[in-house]
């Protein structure tokens, strides 16, 4: 398997292609997103262990939603055990499954705990939904300096993740060839990477603002609050759909990559 160097304006292709891609099968594609959801809100709920479970079991339900969107690009309807596409295929990947969610597991609870140390919990709670800040405290140093330091620890944890899940699936990599794969990937591809985010942004402020002009035009104060959650999870499933593609052009199999074959 060889990294593959593309140019910057391939992130506008991703976005594009996850937008398109979406509007193939948005209803299986929109319900495999809330599922998603669900369940990591499900495992945050139990008590003590329920957000380390979360970000345990984090990559491998990812790499299902990378699955949906290529049974999408093959014109299929993607059912709802497609999510568990990384836990259903085998011992070995189901191992080296549980093995990436337990290494992500421990860095980004690593990297929350350094946050609290720095501002006693403000924004650790506030991330976590357990507390809403008030003013004061968003605009303290102490807050702005947990936030960033969070960032900052997270965000090398993200590339290192970005592929890891879909190259232990189809390449059959070790979670630590994955991961060293994923990072090298992601800085080779680093400008690519950054137009893909700073679009999926703008669609973002671009929605949002959308409906707030909407809202103001029919003179509902209301329906911006109605709309804007939805819209919101819109996006999302459409960010997630478009992942497959970060992948799938970041790298060029020496083998053909295996089809889907779940037991």
């Amino acid at each position: 398997m060889k990294l593959k160097l593309v140019r910057a304006f391939t992130g506008a292709t991703w976005v594009k292609l996850g937008i398109q891609t979406y509007a193939k099968q948005p209803l299986a594609l929109t319900g495999l997103f809330f599922m998603f959801m669900a369940l990591m809100s499900v495992a945050t709920m139990v008590p003590l262990i329920g957000l380390p479970i979360a970000m345990m079991v984090l990559p491998a339900i990812t790499l299902g939603l990378m699955a949906a969107t290529r049974e999408a690009i093959q014109g299929k309807f993607p059912m709802p055990l497609i999510l568990l596409s990384g836990l259903r295929a085998g011992p070995v990947k189901l191992r080296a499954m549980f093995s990436l969610g337990a290494m992500y597991a421990t860095g980004f609870m690593c990297a929350m705990g350094v946050s609290y140390l720095v501002d006693g919990g403000g924004f650790a709670n506030m991330y976590l939904g357990g507390h809403v800040p008030d003013r004061d405290m968003m605009e303290s140093n102490a807050f702005m300096a947990a936030m960033w330091t969070f960032i900052g620890l997270h965000l090398p944890l993200s590339l290192l993740f970005w592929h890891a899940p879909a190259l232990v699936y189809w390449h059959d990599l070790s979670p630590v060839k994955a991961m060293f794969f994923s990072i090298v990937a992601c800085f080779r591809n680093f400008w690519a990477l950054t137009v893909f985010a700073l679009l999926w942004m703008l669609v973002m402020v671009g929605m949002m603002l959308g409906i707030m002009t909407l809202s103001s035009l029919l003179g509902s104060a209301s329906l911006a609050g109605t709309l804007l959650f939805p819209g919101l999870m819109l996006v999302a499933s459409m960010f997630f759909t478009s992942l497959y593609f970060t992948f799938r052009d970041s790298f060029e199999a020496d083998l053909p990559v295996k089809e889907l074959d779940l037991p």
